[in-house]
């Protein structure tokens, strides 16, 4: 069974930063395609950053270009989030997703929970002064 557990989220000031962790099993595909996304309070889960395993597709949105990066560690089936100057507007649950095997060039990474198979529990980041 696929399971993926997060962890790193917490509370931190603005113009801090976090690095939050999703820890991946249960799957044998060597490549596949993984995202963050996040929720915050009132509105509609939005994509922060998504890409294929090895890396040959990668996707940010504009709100988090030049803060946020993805990345993936083969070896220990693990994927981060590196969010740096956070700010209020950034507060949210958090979200990490995966789907086992990958199609050249498709990515997505809208938020709907059907374009993953598989989704962590998520983890609140608060930023506030």
């Amino acid at each position: 069974q696929v399971q993926l557990v997060e962890s790193g989220g917490g509370l931190v000031q603005p113009g801090g930063s976090l690095r939050l962790s999703c820890a991946m099993s249960g799957f044998s595909t060597d490549n596949h395609a993984i995202g963050w996304f996040r929720q915050a309070p009132g509105k509609e889960r939005e994509g922060v950053s998504c890409r294929s395993s090895n890396g040959e597709t990668l996707y940010y949105p504009d709100s988090v270009k030049g803060r946020f990066t993805i990345s993936f560690d083969n070896a220990e089936n693990t994927m981060f989030l590196q969010m740096n100057n956070l700010q209020t507007e950034d507060t949210g649950v958090y979200y990490c997703a995966m789907s086992p095997g990958y199609v050249p060039g498709y990515v997505l990474c809208g938020g709907a929970r059907n374009e993953y198979n598989y989704w962590g529990q998520g983890t609140q980041v608060t930023v506030s002064s």
